[in-house]
Parts: C-alpha cells; structure tokens; sequence
C-alpha cells in the first residue's frame, strides 16, 4: 500500500473531476458558492469512504453477476444517512445542494471507485483511496467555487462568512453574472481543466526535450 501514490492519484495524477472527468453535474451545477462546494465536497467524502470501506470487506462474497446492483444499495444506504444528517443539522445546505445529494447515489466518482478499486483491494487500502480520491474532488468543486462566485457575485465564501453574504470583493455592479449561470460553470471547468493538462504533461515535454 504506497500512500504517497494514492494521495497523489487522488489529488492530481488520476484526479476524478480534472482527469478522469467524472462526476461533472455537481460541478457545474452546484459551484455557485463556497458554502455549496465545501458541503458537497465533504459528503462525497464520507459517502465514498464508507463504501469503500463496506464494499472492500464484502468483496468476496458478493456474487459477481450482481456486483453493480449491490454496490449501488450500498452507497445509496449512506447517501440517504448523510442526506438525513444535512437536513436534520445543516438544512441550509440541504436546501442550497437540493437534489444533488441523493443524485449522489449514482455518481460516476462513487461507483466508480467501488468498481475500480474498494472490489479488488482490502479495507485499509480502499479507506485511503475515498479519503483521497474526495478529497481530490472537493478541491475541484472549491476551485470551480470561489472562482465562479467572486466573478460572478464578486464575493468571497458566500454562505460561510460575513452571515452568509460573503465578503464583498469587487465593487456593486462589475459582477460577471454569467458566470453563476450554466455557461459560466462550462467555462471555468474547461479553464481549469486546460490549466491542470497544462501542468501535467509540461514535465513530460520537458524531459522529451532534454532526451
């Protein structure tokens, strides 16, 4: 079990939203403030670690021909305890997240793992790798957050501070509003993605051209 290389995998090298491109709705819906992408971030991370940690420990006994539909009860057993949760402790961000968090269930990023990894590795391994890998993906959703909501609202940590209306940054007025819209979210998400290729293959180019 090499930690370095799963917490690496997890944030950049095999990044679920960035690289693998998976899970991309909440990106692009939900990533209007920092409230909505911390939140979020942090289910997807109780969410896939959990199942990670159950599936990993039920891997050899469930029947393989049903191996889907099972990891599917699974994580939407936790989706429904941390949806409960949100709306029993914190139901600002139920109410702002809305149908996102039971949407979980069948996000690409859970199932995803549950298939690729937590099936084929033990409980501490496959613990590791939701820590990881959501964390990994909770940073992409609070990049695409504060960038989307300080162009388009000119506010930093709406929901968190300054009794939810953020601090106030750019002047009334300049706000990009497009950029809390759909096209907004496309945007950044390409930015950001074109931006991390970017970082990732110049090491690549370079040791090409020292060659």
């Amino acid at each position: 079990m090499n930690v370095k290389k799963q917490f690496m995998d997890g944030l950049i090298t095999q990044n679920a939203a960035l690289v693998q491109l998976l899970g991309m709705c909440p990106l692009l819906a939900i990533t209007t403030s920092l409230f909505n992408g911390l939140g979020m971030g942090v289910a997807v991370i109780i969410i896939l670690t959990c199942s990670n940690v159950v599936i990993s420990a039920l891997r050899k006994i469930i029947p393989n021909k049903v191996r889907i539909a099972c990891y599917i009860v699974v994580i939407a057993g936790f989706v429904t305890m941390v949806d409960l949760l949100l709306k029993g402790f914190v139901p600002a961000l139920s109410a702002s997240l809305g149908l996102f968090i039971p949407l979980i269930v069948v996000n690409c990023v859970i199932l995803g793992r549950a298939e690729g990894f937590s099936s084929k590795n033990g409980i501490g391994a496959s613990a590791l790798d939701g820590i990881f890998q959501g964390f990994g993906y909770m940073v992409a959703l609070v990049i695409m957050s504060v960038v989307r909501e300080f162009l388009g609202a000119g506010t930093f940590g709406g929901g968190l501070l300054n009794d939810g209306k953020g601090i106030q940054i750019l002047p009334s007025g300049t706000e990009a509003l497009g950029m809390i819209l759909p096209v907004g979210g496309f945007l950044t998400l390409g930015v950001v993605i074109a931006v991390v290729q970017y970082f990732m293959n110049k090491p690549k180019k370079n040791k090409e051209v020292a060659k």
